[in-house]
């Protein structure tokens, strides 16, 4: 830094603290411009806020929209994801079941109606999204990183300069060595700096026209979102309907309960008496007579008769109870009670 650029630092660092603790006074600006710096503040307040909620209201969910943050800045921005609509997901579900219910199913024909339909307004959101980050999203950006922020950059070197110029006066008033040279040329250039601040905040505040008509753009692309999802569920409920007395005329065909006899269950047969075999002795060494009797190795036989495999041990505590050992196979007899 040159000297005179270090000089010049040094001169706004003093009439800064000397405006803050000091009480010295410094030069006042108009109430016109004072006006114009309180709208600006307040535009570039409302542009920040405004670009935030519309994101959000375009991507609702935060989690999602925080992965495809990271995703594009990893990817770069040509190479974006494309963030997961609710519509979408919650159609591509409904496609899935109504397909696994198969083609005779009437309920998942009109999962797969309804799962389609969510998934065009899923379509249709991406469309919107699309509309308004050209038509209002890159034009608020766009006044947000350039024209707002070439205003505040000349209202920034304005209020240097100011601090410099007060700084030079204040010191010319005390007797200090400055000539009216420097005290002409601070002064010069504290007002070149006021007059393009002023001018920048003048033509910036008066872009009435071009900020409503981005609010219109706004306004006509979410018109059309809801226009074209209304047309698209207006014909998703009129289908349905009509699923609907279709499935109530479809005739319904009759069920009745399979007995036993009707399973087919496979059935084994052995040429054993009604006792109990185990490890080649007899249980409390005596013939224990049941309805039920079985062998460890079965030999089927001509006659039908129904039989079932032991899923686990039991031993006998009481007279006429029948033991067996876990993989059993046990013929039956006859039937004794509904047991």
């Amino acid at each position: 830094m040159a000297f005179a650029g270090l000089k010049k630092q040094i001169n706004k660092a003093n009439q800064y603290v000397s405006e803050k603790i000091g009480g010295a006074e410094g030069t006042k600006f108009t109430d016109e411009y004072m006006e114009m710096e309180r709208k600006i503040d307040l535009t570039s307040e409302l542009v920040e806020e405004l670009i935030v909620k519309t994101k959000e209201y375009l991507q609702p969910n935060p989690a999602s929209r925080a992965k495809l943050m990271v995703s594009t800045k990893l990817r770069g921005p040509g190479k974006t994801h494309a963030y997961p609509q609710p519509e979408g997901t919650l159609g591509e579900s409904m496609v899935k079941y109504g397909t696994d219910l198969g083609e005779e199913s009437p309920f998942g024909q009109s999962l797969i109606e309804a799962g389609e339909s969510l998934k065009q307004l899923a379509d249709i959101k991406y469309a919107l999204e699309d509309n308004v980050k050209q038509n209002f999203l890159e034009p608020l950006t766009q006044l947000q990183n350039k024209d707002l922020k070439d205003v505040l950059h000349h209202r920034k070197k304005l209020q240097g300069r100011r601090l410099d110029y007060d700084c030079k006066k204040r010191k010319q008033m005390k007797g200090g060595h400055l000539t009216e040279e420097e005290i002409r040329l601070a002064e010069d250039k504290f007002e070149e700096s006021f007059n393009l601040a002023s001018m920048g905040m003048f033509n910036l505040l008066q872009n009435d026209v071009e900020q409503i008509s981005q609010l219109h753009a706004l306004a006509e692309a979410f018109c059309e979102y809801h226009q074209q999802c209304a047309e698209v569920l207006q014909g998703l409920t009129e289908r349905l309907l009509e699923q609907k007395a279709e499935a109530a005329e479809r005739e319904r065909e009759p069920y009745e309960p399979k007995k036993l006899s009707d399973l087919n269950l496979t059935t084994i047969h052995d040429d054993v008496s009604p006792m109990v075999e185990s490890g080649g002795g007899y249980f409390n060494g005596e013939p224990q007579h049941n309805s039920l009797f079985f062998t460890s190795a079965p030999t089927a036989r001509a006659p039908r008769a129904a039989s079932c495999r032991a899923l686990y041990d039991f031993e006998p505590e009481n007279e006429g109870e029948l033991g067996f050992h876990e993989g059993d196979l046990i013929s039956l007899v006859r039937r004794v009670d509904d047991n």
